[in-house]
């Protein structure tokens, strides 16, 4: 484990211990209360209570205050094994843990011993607070957790168990850190992205809504977001082009048996939308497009000569996300993938891999968005989890190893973060307010072409098994817009926005040479404007700047007769002629700058 596992690690047992100091400073509070559980989380952790009566906002402070003054008696923790029915006796009255125990009792009756051992029933304690639970904790509390690195920040409603037949419990979020510098960081790093949230963004500046009579996690897109969408599908696909990518096309729908025989249908069946024709067969809305590539692939026999083959596609998926699951643009129903699929020999995969490096990086560059790599790799504990055979994934480790080390890249390597069927490189991107975003994706499969029978003909007039690389570079496109959004605040640069320029004349005798100015613009691809409404001058312009649209021509007596644009930007106003302008414009958008 290396420091970087090491700090989440304790963070994360800093977090569950103040889940446990939450209960406490409840039950002292408000003795009728019922626990649940309460787990970690990304900023913090929370607790599900079941309250005799309501609670406000208002009693956090009181709960936070509380929590503070036990955190100086807890020391230790301490656990103990306990029977099922000596542990149904201490939480008697508490119906959610029974319900809790009785999961594990179910656990510990099953044929497989090897699970029964792992599901022991155990209790920690400290303070004066005991609850059913697995683990995972500081030794010493009072020493290991300061006391101003949390605080309590809000209350929301949560189904028992998540299912919203069951009762809604009031659930306790708090936030906590190391220390409080990095806790008051963060409380500012999240104010600045309410402000850049994309949800609200992408509203205002009319990019892309939702539509109840459409369906929640189902985003439609306005004439500006959908050009936007294509700019950045064009961009990528440049990039591809140059190391010789093909475009593909495949449906939105395929047969059950498509998954079946790739794996996904046994890991993810609960995640498809299904589909039952009037003859009883069963389709599924395609959730990713991989298995519809190797049926591309397999359309024929193909010599060694004749790889690498290059497939690319973007077209939209669907998965049957959980309501409460789903955020804006981050995580919807419907989303789009530019994904791309390299059938190749074992040989090959390094030198391919590093063609998508160089795609990656040359897109990102764009953006401003310094990489960081996280190798995504097994985790050897739980072979179960993964298909395939495990010599071949040693042989793509290392191969994913291999290229992180001669690219001289930071990186890190995340056991267990692999995907079901193959290891990855995670590309991941620190935004402007300091957040980071996983990106681009590079799988290296030895599953799927065993799985499909992928193969091609080698030098001896054999069958060569081949390997499969899965390549994204924005991942989906609604994601990564979501990232782009928050990250520039809405104000995109130059080659990027919908609009680029905005020309406002003065009065309506400078709309004639507005005009003109429009035309040049339009004529040389340039993404303009006309503000000639009946509003006045600084309304006009004021619209302008709330759509963050680059530039903002003013076209009054003065530019009409000294034949020059007074152009303000976002940083500055600056005069020059027409020629000038469009110069100007056409590098930007040349360089993406």
């Amino acid at each position: 484990m290396d420091k970087r596992e090491k700090k989440s690690e304790k963070l994360q047992n800093q977090r569950h211990t103040l889940a446990h100091l939450l209960a406490s400073a409840v039950l002292e509070l408000y003795p009728d209360t019922k626990t649940t559980i309460g787990p970690s989380i990304d900023d913090g952790f929370y607790y599900d209570f079941d309250f005799s009566s309501p609670i406000g906002d208002n009693d956090l402070r009181k709960i936070e205050k509380k929590m503070r003054e036990n955190l100086k008696s807890w020391t230790e923790f301490t656990h103990e094994e306990k029977t099922a029915e000596e542990a149904k006796e201490y939480f008697k009255d508490n119906l959610y843990k029974l319900e809790l125990i009785d999961e594990v009792e179910q656990r510990r009756s099953a044929d497989d011993k090897a699970l029964a051992d792992k599901e022991k029933i155990t209790f920690y304690t400290c303070g004066n607070f005991t609850d059913l639970c697995r683990g995972g904790h500081v030794e010493n509390p009072k020493k290991e957790i300061a006391p101003d690195s949390f605080q309590l920040d809000r209350l929301a409603g949560a189904y028992w168990r998540g299912d919203e037949k069951n009762k809604m419990l009031t659930r306790i979020y708090g936030l906590a850190f190391d220390t409080k510098e990095e806790l008051s960081a963060y409380t500012i790093q999240r104010e600045e992205a309410i402000k850049r949230d994309h949800k609200k963004l992408g509203r205002e500046l009319d990019i892309f809504l939702f539509s109840d009579l459409v369906g929640s996690g189902l985003p439609l897109w306005t004439p500006k977001g959908t050009l936007m969408r294509n700019i950045l599908d064009d961009f990528v696909w440049s990039l591809r082009a140059k190391y010789g990518y093909e475009k593909v096309e495949i449906p939105h729908i395929t047969k059950k048996d498509l998954y079946i025989t790739s794996g996904h249908w046994d890991k993810y069946a609960d995640d498809l939308f299904r589909i039952t024709t009037r003859e009883g067969h069963e389709f599924a809305m395609k959730p990713m497009n991989c298995p519809h590539h190797t049926q591309i692939y397999n359309r024929k026999q193909w010599s060694y000569k004749e790889l690498p083959q290059r497939y690319a596609s973007t077209t939209m998926c669907y998965r049957d996300e959980q309501s409460g699951e789903l955020s804006g643009l981050s995580r919807a129903r419907a989303f789009t993938q530019d994904d791309a699929h390299v059938f190749c020999r074992i040989t090959d995969a390094k030198e391919e891999i590093q063609k998508i490096w160089n795609i990656v990086h040359s897109f990102y560059d764009a953006f401003g968005l310094e990489l960081k790599l996280r190798l995504s790799l097994r985790d050897p504990a739980i072979p179960e989890k993964y298909l395939g055979n495990k010599n071949h994934w040693d042989k793509a480790e290392a191969v994913l190893r291999e290229i992180a080390k001669e690219n001289k890249i930071e990186y890190f390597e995340a056991i267990g973060e692999a995907a079901f069927y193959a290891p990855k490189l995670d590309f991941m991107a620190k935004d402007s307010i300091g957040r980071e975003w996983q990106v681009a994706t590079i799988q290296l499969d030895v599953n799927m072409p065993e799985r499909f029978d992928l193969y091609c003909i080698n030098e001896r007039g054999e069958q060569e098994r081949i390997v499969m690389i899965h390549a994204a570079i924005m991942g989906s496109i609604e994601r990564f817009l979501s990232i782009i959004i928050e990250h520039y605040a809405g104000a995109f640069p130059t080659w990027l926005a919908p609009v680029q320029v905005s020309i406002v004349p003065v009065r309506e005798n400078h709309i004639e040479e507005a005009q003109k100015v429009y035309n040049t613009l339009k004529e040389n691809d340039i993404r303009v404007e006309l503000e000639d409404g009946d509003e006045s001058l600084g309304k006009r312009i004021n619209h302008a700047k709330a759509q963050k649209i680059p530039y903002v021509v003013v076209l009054g007596d003065k530019e009409v007769s000294s034949g020059t644009l007074t152009i303000e930007g976002r940083e500055s106003k600056t005069e020059m002629s027409a020629e000038d302008f469009l110069a100007k414009l056409k590098e930007e958008i040349k360089e993406k700058k």
